[in-house]
């Protein structure tokens, strides 16, 4: 691999079941326009337990009550963001089990946030393409219960879409 990546960490809820998911209507970023997990950065110093609630309650105003980690994954592809031509997407997936609060349909916008807010997708419109990797593979373990690959994915090609699916 002589490719340089970008890297990018981020702890992300899983909030659903069989039917449905919690999602996230993306702003920036590469899977601007398309569906994404609840989830994002860490701020300086800040845990990773609570990035995820924080994270969550930012971009759909749910307040996280219970939740557990699953797995840690990656996901590869090019992108051009600065100097770098590839993206190499590092998350720690939660499912999060409990919630409080309400589905905020529109969040509040500030330096950083990059959803415009929530909705609940159902499982069968969720597709690479209106979809982040991270949906997908949150998608996939909603579906297969118990089982959650570890394994990295690369993607050959990651169109950015210029016009939102939601």
């Amino acid at each position: 691999m002589t490719e340089k990546y970008h890297r990018a960490f981020g702890c992300y809820g899983i909030i659903g079941n069989k039917k449905d998911l919690v999602v996230i209507k993306k702003l920036g970023g590469p899977y601007i326009n398309r569906y994404d997990l609840p989830g994002g950065s860490l701020e300086d110093g800040e845990g990773l337990n609570h990035a995820l609630v924080r994270e969550v309650k930012e971009e759909t105003g749910l307040s996280v009550l219970d939740f557990h980690q699953i797995g840690v994954t990656s996901f590869r592809y090019p992108w051009d963001y600065e100097k770098w031509h590839f993206n190499q997407h590092i998350c720690v997936f939660y499912e999060v089990t409990k919630t409080d609060g309400s589905l905020a349909a529109e969040v509040d916008q500030f330096e950083g946030q990059d959803a415009l807010g929530a909705v609940r997708v159902s499982l069968d419109q969720l597709n690479l393409e209106n979809s982040s990797p991270l949906v997908l593979k949150a998608k996939e373990y909603l579906l297969k219960r118990n089982s959650f690959s570890l394994a990295d994915q690369t993607f050959q090609k990651w169109p950015i879409l210029k016009k939102a699916v939601f």
